[in-house]
C-alpha cells in the first residue's frame, strides 16, 4: 500500500484568514490545528476549518502544489475553494 500526501487549505471562517499546508497524515495534522497543539500562524489566527484538500501519491508533487498555491492571489485561492466547497464546509468530518 502506498502512502498518500495531502495539500490542504484551512480557513478561520468563510472568506477569513487562510493557511496552506502539506502533510502525509491529514487526520492527525488537522486535529493538531483544531486543538492548537502546535504554536504558529494557524493557532495565532484561529485557523481550523479544513475547506479544501488534494491527494497526491508522492511527497514531491504535494510539496510542489503547496508552493504553487501559496503563490496564488487571494482571489484565486478563494475561487479554488468555492469551486469545490461553495459553502466553505469544514471537511474534517468527511475524512475521519
Amino acid at each position: 500500500m502506498s502512502n498518500q500526501f495531502y495539500t490542504y487549505i484551512l480557513a478561520s471562517h468563510k472568506n477569513g484568514t487562510l493557511y496552506i499546508g502539506v502533510t502525509s497524515d491529514i487526520m492527525k495534522r488537522i486535529y493538531e490545528h483544531k486543538n492548537q497543539l502546535t504554536k504558529g500562524f494557524s493557532s495565532k489566527y484561529g485557523i481550523h476549518d479544513l475547506v479544501y484538500y488534494e491527494i497526491f501519491q508522492d511527497a514531491e508533487n504535494a510539496i510542489k502544489r503547496e508552493k504553487r498555491l501559496k503563490k496564488y492571489s487571494r482571489a484565486a485561492k478563494i475561487g479554488l475553494i468555492e469551486k469545490e466547497n461553495p459553502n466553505w464546509d469544514d471537511l474534517y468530518a468527511s475524512i475521519i
